[in-house]
């Protein structure tokens, strides 16, 4: 019996060039080197799959490559799910790694993956490929979620054991009338909720220096004095309101990321681990991120008993951990996802924040069922009443008059 797993392009031998096979398309140099080396092996019904998430890529741009190396392109519209299914329980798990920056490109890939394996057996595909190389985490997480859907055709990445140089893989491109990234000088990838970057020119965590141009939203456009004062609202653990005005989560966030991006605020940088415990420097701009998950923890500190947090905080870790190691679909992820959920359904509030020039600070966190105190000498003069109340003297009995 064969391995399902997909390691080499010399595996891709193996396929029936009268069978489909879907592939995960970015419009990258990577995805858009597999479409032609797919087309040379005389793969006949090569399906291309775009999972539209909020990614900087244009889609005309996509269909143009995909087209141009033979693949059926099929653009999939997934922004209002991959904020409400993916995006929003983040945000209740407080899905930061390892107190260094929130995840994002760990969300987006579980939706990917189902996406392709949705379409691939409508379409009976005998493989779903990705491009993910060894330096990159997604390949445990794209290889992990197809694992646990339980896809029965072949999948992975044929560059995990067959890397090819960036060079190479211009040079083939441009011979078949393809010349497309050339200028690129750092690996991206985007969506609704981060824009990230590794790689190149950001190899070397000992020296690395970002190129301003390559941030959006976090480019600072307020003046120096400026401020900006926002409310936003959470029900039941997931944001729905901005100054007042209900919003699906998509909108919240894009104009969070403008809002809160013009002050500078939401970049981060670290590094993340790969399977085998090495690490890789990750860039990454996430402005509405950077104002969600602490206006939530605001809320959630106003509504939850302080012990329940604290042994939430652990779970938290153990949810990002799940989802980071490509189990979003395993089951103890999903069991946490029970607790985190239990503690979002108390967690309803409003946060006011006042943005500056390279900071924020709360100006209100207001709840219907405050733990929260709003005048300490009041409550301890009713505190000392009810403590000391039983041991009162007895008030002296009243005579009847006759």
């Amino acid at each position: 019996m064969r391995s399902p797993l997909i390691r080499s392009f010399s595996q891709l031998d193996s396929l029936d060039p009268g069978l489909p096979v879907v592939t995960l398309f970015s419009g990258g140099l990577d995805s858009s080197y597999l479409l032609l080396r797919l087309r040379r092996m005389g793969i006949r019904e090569v399906h291309a799959v775009s999972v539209d998430i909020g990614e900087d890529e244009s889609s005309g741009y996509k269909r143009q490559v995909a087209e141009a190396l033979g693949a059926t392109i099929h653009i999939l519209h997934r922004r209002a799910e991959f904020a409400e299914k993916y995006v929003a329980p983040a945000i209740a798990a407080q899905a930061v790694y390892l107190g260094i920056h929130p995840v994002s490109s760990t969300l987006s890939r579980p939706l990917i993956a189902h996406s392709a394996v949705e379409l691939a057996r409508a379409l009976g595909a005998q493989a779903v490929l990705h491009t993910a190389n060894r330096s990159q985490n997604t390949l445990r997480r794209l290889n992990g979620a197809l694992t646990l859907l339980g896809y029965e055709g072949v999948f992975g990445s044929p560059y995990d054991l067959d890397p090819v140089t960036r060079d190479d893989k211009l040079a083939e491109l441009r011979d078949a009338g393809i010349d497309l990234l050339a200028g690129r000088i750092v690996s991206g990838d985007s969506n609704l909720w981060c824009r990230e970057f590794e790689s190149g020119i950001l190899d070397d965590p000992e020296l690395h220096e970002v190129p301003e141009e390559m941030y959006t939203w976090s480019r600072p456009t307020a003046l120096p004095g400026d401020t900006d004062t926002l409310t936003v609202t959470f029900e039941q653990g997931r944001p729905v309101a901005l100054d007042g005005e209900p919003l699906p989560l998509t909108g919240l966030i894009d104009r969070l990321n403008r809002r809160v991006g013009a002050y500078g605020l939401g970049r981060y940088s670290g590094l993340e681990h790969l399977d085998d415990g090495e690490k890789v420097l990750e860039i990454r701009e996430m402005p509405a991120a950077w104002l969600l998950l602490s206006g939530y923890r605001h809320i959630e500190s106003a509504c939850l008993d302080a012990e329940l947090i604290r042994e939430k905080r652990h779970l938290e870790q153990v949810w990002t951990r799940e989802a980071l190691e490509g189990r979003w679909f395993g089951e103890l992820r999903l069991a946490t996802q029970v607790f985190i959920d239990a503690c979002a359904a108390r967690t309803t509030g409003s946060v006011t924040w006042r943005l500056r020039s390279g900071g924020a600070d709360t100006r209100s966190i207001t709840v219907g069922a405050p733990l929260y105190l709003r005048d300490r000498e009041a409550w301890e003069e009713r505190s000392i009443s009810a403590e000391s109340a039983p041991f009162a003297p007895a008030a002296a009995p009243v005579l009847a008059t006759v």
